[in-house]
């Protein structure tokens, strides 16, 4: 009896031993497969980090206006009876535009020069008389002062009858025309706007901070989304004597060349102000960036073999982002391996597997592309 219970005790005790045993060996095994799908290693793109030249820029978009630019009316109302341009013809200075009918005011100016030829034709009879004494001063200087009324009478008509005729104030290139033949126009209707674009100014604001760094004859460069392809160079020449209260902006005007007269007056362009000198300094594709609330920050790979590595923090400080490429001033070394894609999945101390296979191209200038 008591073999029997001592046998069935110890069958017991190996029994649960096992037991115990097993789910021990159990609970290793969960918290072993746990913790090796905690920290799995993350699949990123990272690139090498190296010097590069640089040239700090200020940026703007500003719009284009005519160095001269006006929308041309007659101030005197009339028929249309003449029109010497087409839309679109480049005039010179002074060139006739158009002629409004002027034949009653030209028969008035007409009238008035011949009343002044019979006042000077008095004058002369009395110049010739006084010298014996069969005129008076008075008279003499009554038909004088009569003279010099008509004469301004005819001023006055000529001043009317130029009204009638319009002519280019300046040299440029015609818009479209507005008005026809046999029209009535009232005075002060637009006929054809007229512009001077060669040069051609374009006006942009800057903050306050960057009066510092920008100067009278300094160069810009301009882009327009009509011509992507193409830089337009100038110069500052005009900087605002004040600085508006309300933005804590200045205004800046440029002077574009334009010989081939593709940029227009009310377009608006991108400008582009390089200043200081350009430095070699480290610079990393945007992507590469990550912003908290604390600043700036990068992921760089250590321990680097093979594919293999492990994800580090550093805060960086950059300077402003030029097309897809960005400088970064302190925080990243010429040499060491920067992750530029991936870094939604990482954390200080994360095991990281490098793919770059399909790595996004950083271009200084991007164009967009509809696709």
């Amino acid at each position: 009896m008591m073999k029997r219970m001592t046998s069935m005790l110890a069958a017991m005790a190996v029994l649960f031993g096992g037991l115990y045993g097993f789910q021990t060996f159990k609970d290793m095994m969960i918290r072993k497969a746990i913790g090796g799908l905690s920290n799995p290693p993350q699949t990123v793109s990272t690139v090498v980090a190296s010097n590069a030249p640089w040239q700090t820029t200020l940026t703007a978009v500003g719009s284009l206006r005519a160095v001269n630019g006006a929308d041309l009316a007659l101030q005197a109302s009339g028929i249309v009876q003449r029109i010497t341009f087409n839309s679109g013809d480049s005039v010179a200075e002074g060139q006739p535009l158009l002629q409004l009918n002027a034949t009653d005011d030209i028969a008035k100016l007409q009238s008035l020069q011949a009343t002044a030829e019979n006042y000077a034709i008095v004058v002369k009879r009395d110049e010739d008389q006084i010298k014996f004494n069969a005129v008076s001063q008075a008279t003499l200087d009554s038909d004088r002062a009569n003279l010099k009324n008509a004469r301004a009478l005819i001023d006055q008509q000529k001043a009317i009858v130029e009204q009638k005729t319009l002519r280019a104030p300046f040299a440029g290139r015609l818009g479209i025309r507005s008005v026809d033949l046999g029209q009535y126009l009232s005075a002060g209707t637009t006929i054809v706007t007229l512009q001077s674009l060669d040069p051609i100014y374009i006006d942009f604001y800057l903050p306050q901070q960057a009066l510092a760094s920008i100067t009278i004859g300094q160069d810009v460069a301009t882009t327009v989304d009509a011509f992507p392809d193409q830089r337009f160079t100038g110069q500052i020449t005009a900087i605002n004597a004040k600085v508006d209260t309300g933005s804590r902006n200045v205004q800046v005007r440029a002077t574009i060349r334009n010989e081939t007269a593709r940029l227009l007056p009310g377009m608006f362009a991108a400008v582009e102000i390089a200043v200081g000198h350009p430095e070699q300094i480290v610079s990393l594709p945007l992507t590469a960036i990550v912003s908290n609330p604390y600043g700036d920050l990068v992921y760089l790979v250590d321990n680097l073999q093979g594919a293999q590595g492990t994800a580090r923090q550093m805060f960086v400080k950059t300077k402003p982002a030029q097309g897809d490429h960005i400088a970064v001033t302190e925080g990243v070394t010429p040499g060491e391996t920067v992750v530029t894609a991936g870094q939604i999945k990482l954390r200080n101390g994360s095991p990281v597997k490098v793919d770059n296979s399909r790595v996004p191209i950083a271009e200084a200038a991007p164009n967009i592309v509809d696709r």
